[in-house]
């Protein structure tokens, strides 16, 4: 390969095979179960980055099941989403830990945008008459999340426009070979081409458990406000840089 072919065709690594598809990344039957808690204000504080502020000490754990995403295939997906103010003063989430099983979207979505994404086995699926999330890391499990099954339905408009404009923040890194940071930067995104197919709601609990690698407890649950079960089709479009650390 000469100089002109590697800048011509380097898009990530391994260069003549790389790990994930070019984004945009389209989602059909994507499936969200969504627990909204309030946790400690302080400690909030003390993990989200500036120039983003916390007001509302609300935290959504998501238990997400993807089995039809273009370039990543069949997977799930489980985390911690801050409720935050962006550096406009408008509402927006923080991804603080997010978990999957899959190698191409967790390589995708540290690389290209920053999601804090680490190798576990999260799963999502209904047993009885609940939808029930649990995050294992390793063997151990750290998190599991309950709710009654199709309850109450939501208004699909209000959560299909709710989802498209409200902007999601990631702190991405990536070190330098001397392994210092090369990038640091606040990244903004947004998700596109939202249709609801269903939207419900019901009573819902969540226990998160303490693991040194996997610390989801550190923001404890100290009372449950909401919970959403939704059914969507969506895209996941590139991001921009809002804020660099390093200037």
């Amino acid at each position: 390969m000469n100089i002109s072919d590697i800048r011509n065709n380097a898009f990530a690594v391994p260069i003549r095979s790389p790990a994930y598809a070019k984004p945009p990344y389209h989602f059909v039957n994507r499936e969200f179960f969504i627990i909204t808690y309030r946790t400690d204000l302080k400690k909030l504080q003390a993990v989200v980055p500036e120039p983003l502020t916390v007001t509302d000490p609300l935290v959504s754990f998501e238990f997400i099941r993807m089995p039809d995403s273009s370039g990543f295939g069949n997977f799930t997906e489980s985390g911690q989403v801050i409720h935050v103010m962006g550096p406009d003063g408008k509402p927006g989430t923080y991804s603080h830990m997010m978990y999957l099983d899959d190698e191409a979207p967790l390589a995708a979505g540290r690389e290209i945008w920053g999601f804090p994404k680490k190798l576990a086995n999260p799963k999502l699926r209904v047993e009885l008459d609940a939808l029930v999330g649990t995050l294992d890391y390793g063997t151990v499990r750290v998190a599991t999340g309950t709710m009654g099954f199709k309850y109450t339905e939501l208004d699909v408009t209000a959560e299909e426009r709710k989802i498209s404009t409200t902007p999601g923040y990631l702190l991405k890194i990536i070190p330098h070979v001397d392994g210092t940071p090369r990038i640091c930067e606040l990244v903004r995104y947004y998700c596109k081409n939202v249709k609801m197919h269903g939207a419900w709601s019901g009573p819902a609990r969540l226990q998160l458990f303490e693991h040194a690698l996997a610390p989801l407890a550190d923001l404890p649950v100290l009372e449950i406000i909401s919970a959403k079960h939704l059914l969507c089709d969506m895209t996941l479009d590139t991001g921009e840089v809002v804020f660099d650390y390093l200037k």
